[in-house]
Formats: structure tokens, C-alpha cells, sequence
């Protein structure tokens, strides 16, 4: 049996800042908002995935920084 090419995506342009995967179910967090009587902006979902990406980047230089190749929970509370 064949393997699936990779998905291939577009380079970033010159002077833009590169695209980050999705890592949130955005369903389930408009869900949750909404459960608080709230409406949830359609650019809101593209500037939270960014604030968790950034989240997991900090957590994992903090990790290195201390000699470690697991993330802890207190890593992501700096």
C-alpha cells in the first residue's frame, strides 16, 4: 500500500508572519464563551490559537532551559 504525500502548504510571504496551525477545537471554545452569554469575534479564534502557541513555545524553552525533554504543568505558569 502507497504512502499519502504530505499536504504540502504556502510559503509565508516576505515580511508576514508565519501561519500557525490551528491547535484549538474552535467549536467547543465558541461553546464555552457562549455558555457565558457571549458572541465570539471571527478574527477572535486566529489571535487565541496564537496566545496558546506562544504558550507551548515559552513552556518548551523553559523545559530545555532546565536539561528537560518533558513539559511539566508548572511551565506553562511562568
Amino acid at each position: 500500500m502507497a504512502k499519502k504525500a504530505a499536504k504540502k502548504t504556502a510559503a509565508p510571504k516576505a515580511g508576514k508572519a508565519k501561519a500557525v496551525e490551528m491547535l484549538l477545537v474552535m467549536s467547543k471554545v465558541k461553546g464555552a464563551l457562549r455558555d457565558h452569554g457571549m458572541n465570539v469575534a471571527s478574527d477572535a479564534p486566529e489571535a487565541l490559537n496564537k496566545v496558546l502557541y506562544d504558550l507551548c513555545v515559552r513552556a518548551a524553552k523553559l523545559a530545555q532551559a532546565n536539561g528537560r525533554k518533558t513539559i511539566r504543568p508548572y511551565d506553562f505558569y511562568v
